[in-house]
């Protein structure tokens, strides 16, 4: 007479051991940038990216689909510049952020409004590749957390992309100085970049040492002194270079051999992510001189 209502408390308390089990068994714990141990307990459906090498991960590891808002600076895939962008490193809108009720937000370390979302309770997990060895490991952080896609990979596809890359590199051209100009005051790449890592594995020698820090700003005059052979820089600041002190003197400029490049080639170079493959080769095509205008700069 009473097993009935038994049968369905044994059933009930059943469903609730397996939904724990399945909770438990998804749950991992990551520490991210800034040394903070982050409990995952569930793949994340709802997230919001706020660093374009970050949203590009997401993406190839499968995951697109679950972005629910991007920084203003995302734009790859193009499937996420359909989606609410919410501001920039140093202006990100938490109140943006906030409204589209993300379960993750992905954020790099150098982020303003990093505290503010964790004091506003939201799940956050900081991560800035800055190295190509970053690369490798962000993939590695967030395959378990999402629960999605292959890291290794991912990351054998970027590496295999970038020896393809080196073995497509002329003999006679390696050993090529090479100056990669990442803003015009200038700030250029150095060998501590992941930008200088990529140059060293095409066989090319970076002319700014990594002792500077990875992306420093330099005094023009010592790239005068140290006489790039090839020079890349954006296609905005291409005209002007003949017009600094003492470049025109610059072999580069001497011999046409700048690379200019658009905003999306330069979107491909700067962001440590997915696309590095394609960066690679971007390097390559530049030392080549069969990308850019090959102008003088002037």
């Amino acid at each position: 007479m009473h097993e009935g209502p038994r049968l369905a408390a044994c059933r009930a308390v059943l469903l609730l051991v397996l939904l724990w089990l399945a909770a438990a068994a998804h749950a991992v714990e990551v520490v991210d940038d800034r040394g903070r141990r982050i409990e995952i307990t569930r793949p994340p459906q709802r997230i919001v990216s706020l660093m374009p090498s970050l949203t590009e991960t997401v993406c190839a590891l499968g995951a697109c689909r679950r972005l629910v808002g991007v920084d203003d600076y995302s734009n790859w895939p193009p499937s996420v510049n359909a989606l609410p962008h919410v501001g920039g490193l140093e202006d990100a809108r938490v109140e943006s952020i906030v409204a589209l009720q993300p379960d993750l937000v992905l954020a790099p370390t150098s982020s303003r409004v990093l505290p503010r979302l964790q004091t506003l309770g939201l799940p956050v997990l900081a991560l800035e590749p800055r190295m190509l060895r970053d690369v490798r490991r962000v993939l590695q952080v967030l395959g378990p957390v999402l629960e999605a896609g292959d890291p290794d990979a991912v990351w054998q596809a970027i590496n295999r992309e970038v020896q393809v890359a080196a073995r497509k590199m002329p003999p006679a051209l390696r050993g090529t100085r090479v100056y990669v100009e990442v803003g015009s005051t200038p700030y250029a790449a150095s060998e501590s970049s992941f930008i200088g890592e990529l140059l060293v594995r095409l066989g090319a020698e970076n002319i700014v040492p990594g002792g500077l820090g990875p992306f420093p700003k330099l005094n023009p005059e010592f790239v005068v002194r140290a006489d790039p052979q090839v020079i890349i820089v954006g296609r905005g600041d291409a005209p002007g270079l003949g017009t600094r002190p003492g470049w025109q003197h610059i072999d580069a400029l001497r011999r046409g051999r700048v690379c200019a490049i658009d905003a999306d080639q330069m979107n491909v170079l700067m962001r440590a992510g997915p696309r590095l493959g394609e960066a690679a080769h971007l390097l390559v095509d530049c030392i080549e001189g069969r990308l850019g205008d090959g102008g003088r700069g002037r």
